[in-house]
């Protein structure tokens, strides 16, 4: 197997402890998925959706900890590009470097357009691109400011779920029988359910991107994710409940806004406000941890001259990858204020799903003395992220095998060129 390398580009300084690293998945994954994921998820699962977030969880487990002991064996930035380049060759890295950045392009638009809808729906997408904006000068400000807010961000958004929590369990119009599996839950519809939920605990990739900034990787990342995961899946499970409880699958799955619907039916309107304002704030902080990780994915791609080798430049003073930075917030800009919501979710898992594919068959390739995870669990993720990503909606694997061809086409005309000259 190839040895970690050497790049003559500048490195970034590590500077993120566990609590940082912790709270930076925290703030994607939480902000991501809660209030975006939970109705689309509910209209394919119907009472299957608790069953749905268990299949989503064991997946999201088994990628997580593949994605820990690789990002201990290869602490730098790139996350699965690196890992893939370095275990299975330079086509596997770049094509899963390729569906990261696209896949979570979709999703910067998707939680900005998120923002806009609960601030100022008129004017959604302005808002959304006012949001992109101002998250890319707080990132090329530094990392450890970045770090700084989404502490903050996820202080606001778990006491905001805490509250809806507990209206939703204590109130009279919470029903326990509406938490039975009954016969709506298809087989496939949980499986569609569970790969649209993926999209939400994807977070925890944001730490294994972050590598290169991370104080001693070796033994920080391995334990700040499997950290991440646990706190976001309780805080899931238990919102859920709240949820279904009170509003049943099929109000859930009606739901435009399923936490303010759910409050409102708890007989609390008061938290109405409360919860827009949370959800706002939650869809901010993914959206700073979303931009995080596809300028780091970015950077290393740009240092192996698979995107421009400008965007590899990092800033003298502030120690980020500051090109790589302005470049994606403009792209995220420009189909903020263009995109439609609607498939970004779907679109995103997909490409997610077979990035994590990658990063399974990789974590395969290690020896025990290289921090191999039992066999089991690669071969689980990598089994389990490819059944949710074909069970997903028709238009979403359609698509996003399309933009994977893309891809791979890109890559084969440059190695062409490459030869020739």
């Amino acid at each position: 197997m190839r040895q970690p390398t050497e790049t003559a580009s500048p490195r970034l300084q590590r500077r993120l402890g566990l609590m940082d690293a912790v709270l930076i998945g925290l703030g994607s994954m939480i902000g991501a998925g809660i209030f975006a994921a939970l109705a689309p998820a509910a209209r394919a699962a119907g009472s299957g959706l608790l069953v749905a977030l268990a299949v989503a969880a064991v997946v999201a487990y088994c990628n997580a900890t593949s994605s820990a002991r690789l990002a201990a064996r290869y602490p730098a930035s790139g996350g699965t590009y690196l890992y893939g380049r370095e275990r299975l060759g330079d086509f596997w890295g770049y094509l899963a470097g390729w569906a990261f950045v696209t896949g979570k392009t979709a999703s910067c638009a998707a939680m900005a357009l998120t923002v806009g809808s609960y601030v100022w729906p008129e004017q959604a997408h302005a808002v959304a691109v006012a949001a992109v904006v101002a998250l890319t000068v707080v990132n090329y400000a530094g990392i450890q400011k970045s770090a700084w807010l989404t502490r903050a961000i996820v202080a606001v958004v778990l006491a905001v779920l805490a509250a809806v929590v507990v209206a939703g369990l204590t109130s009279s119009a919470a029903d326990p029988a509406r938490l039975d599996v009954g016969p709506d839950a298809s087989f496939g519809g949980v499986l569609q359910a569970a790969g649209l939920l993926f999209f939400a605990f994807a977070g925890y990739a944001r730490i294994a991107t972050l590598g290169e900034e991370v104080r001693d990787p070796a033994r920080t990342i391995p334990r700040a994710i499997p950290l991440a995961l646990g706190i976001t899946l309780v805080v899931y499970a238990a919102v859920a409940v709240a949820v279904l409880a009170v509003l049943g699958p099929k109000g859930l799955a009606d739901a435009a806004a399923p936490l303010s619907d759910a409050v409102r039916a708890a007989g609390a309107d008061g938290l109405g406000p409360v919860v827009r304002a949370g959800a706002a704030v939650a869809a901010l902080g993914s959206l700073l941890a979303l931009i995080l990780g596809v300028s780091r994915t970015t950077l290393a791609m740009a240092r192996d001259r698979h995107l421009p080798h400008a965007l590899s430049a990092v800033h003298p003073r502030f120690k980020v990858p500051h090109r790589a930075e302005l470049a994606v917030g403009a792209v995220v800009a420009v189909v903020a204020a263009t995109a439609d919501v609607r498939g970004a979710i779907g679109f995103s898992s997909f490409g997610v799903l077979l990035y994590y594919a990658i990063a399974n068959v990789s974590a395969w390739t290690l020896t025990p003395q290289e921090g191999r995870p039992a066999r089991i669990v690669p071969l689980l993720g990598l089994v389990g992220c490819l059944i949710l990503a074909f069970a997903l909606p028709a238009s979403s694997v359609i698509f996003g095998a399309a933009v994977l061809a893309v891809g791979a086409g890109v890559y084969s005309t440059r190695r062409a060129l490459a030869a020739r000259g």
